[in-house]
């Protein structure tokens, strides 16, 4: 598997910090070929504090989850060519406008390569929460971010209270919310 990984990444450019979900996606395709049934999930982080970051948004300011304390987060990793995460983001949007007086912050971590496609679909879809770059790094400290979307549900304490992977029924991610927002 070594050697694999070794070869696909002299024949093309592996950014730092990618060898670890370059060797993971080697893995799960072997195990797909040799037609054995996988169920794979990320590292859950719930009822475990949310791993901190600092990160400038796509306008430039800077953006640190401690910050938030006192609020309750709604961290979505996302990417533009993933089809689920473009049914969410209006509805987030929606929610940012109805729930954040309520103590309500959403929070994008886009997953993709650069900034510019994800600043033409922010403006496109009129987000109202800032965005971020994620890389590796980010999605291996939140459990290793296999798939998109993924969201997580943090408490005003900055523990991870709900985890959400893949397409999720946006009713039940709203319910837990409500829940959240009305603890203090």
């Amino acid at each position: 598997m070594e050697k694999a990984a070794a070869a696909l990444g002299a024949a093309c450019e592996v950014r730092p910090g990618m060898r670890r979900l370059l060797l993971t996606s080697l893995f799960l395709g072997a195990i797909f070929v040799a037609g054995v049934p996988v169920a794979f999930a990320v590292e859950s982080l719930v009822n475990k504090k949310a791993p901190e970051f600092a990160r400038r948004d796509l306008s430039g300011t800077s953006l640190d989850l401690r910050s938030f304390r006192g609020k309750v987060v709604l961290l979505n990793f996302w990417a533009t060519w993933c089809a689920p995460c473009k049914l969410e983001m209006p509805v987030f949007t929606a929610w940012q406008r109805h729930y954040g007086p309520q103590g309500l912050q959403i929070i994008g971590i886009s997953m993709d390569d650069g900034p510019e496609g994800v600043r033409s679909l922010v403006a496109k879809l009129k987000l109202n929460y800032p965005v971020v770059m994620g890389d590796a790094r980010l999605g291996e400290r939140y459990g290793g971010v296999l798939g998109l979307p993924m969201t997580y549900l943090i408490d005003r304490n900055g523990v991870v209270r709900a985890q959400f992977q893949g397409e999720t029924d946006l009713n039940t991610m709203e319910k837990e919310l409500k829940l959240f927002l009305v603890r203090r």
